[in-house]
C-alpha cells in the first residue's frame, strides 16, 4: 500500500513534472508571438527579403483638397516634397505580382517605383469569379 500511494498523487494536486510542463507550455504560448517575428526578421536580415506585415498602407479621409495636400506632403532627399501622383490600381492574381512589379520596373520612370499588393481577403463571390474569368493562366 505504501508504494501505490507513493506513486498515486493525492486528489487536487498535481505532480511537479505536470506543472513544469504547463509552465513550458504557457510560456511557449505567451512567447510565440515574439519570437515567430525574431525568427522573420532575422530570415529577412539573411535573405534580404521582405518580412510580410512590416509596413502598412493608412487610407486617410480629409474634409478637402487642402488639408489632403498639407498632410501629403513629404521628406524626401534632404527637402519637403509636394508632387501629384496619379494612383493605379491593377487587379491580379496574387500569383501574378511578381511578373507584374518586374515590368513595371521596366517602364516606370521612377528609379524606386512604388509597387506593392496587397491581398484580397473578403469581398463580393460574383466579383471575384469575374475577375478570375478575366485573369489569363499562366
Amino acid at each position: 500500500m505504501d508504494r501505490l500511494g507513493s506513486r498515486c498523487p493525492l486528489p487536487g494536486y498535481l505532480q511537479p513534472s505536470v506543472l513544469i510542463c504547463l509552465l513550458i507550455l504557457t510560456t511557449a504560448f505567451l512567447s510565440y508571438p515574439m519570437l515567430r517575428t525574431l525568427s522573420l526578421q532575422l530570415r529577412s536580415a539573411v535573405a534580404g527579403s521582405y518580412v510580410s506585415g512590416t509596413y502598412s498602407i493608412v487610407f486617410v479621409n480629409c474634409p478637402n483638397e487642402q488639408i489632403a495636400r498639407d498632410i501629403a506632403r513629404y521628406f524626401w532627399n534632404g527637402e519637403i516634397e509636394e508632387a501629384t501622383e496619379i494612383l493605379l490600381l491593377i487587379k491580379t492574381k496574387t500569383s501574378k505580382v511578381h511578373a507584374l512589379s518586374s515590368y513595371i520596373r521596366l517602364v516606370h520612370p521612377f528609379e524606386i517605383p512604388e509597387v506593392f499588393s496587397l491581398p484580397m481577403d473578403q469581398g463580393d463571390v460574383h466579383y471575384f469569379k469575374w475577375l478570375e474569368e478575366g485573369v489569363e493562366e499562366d
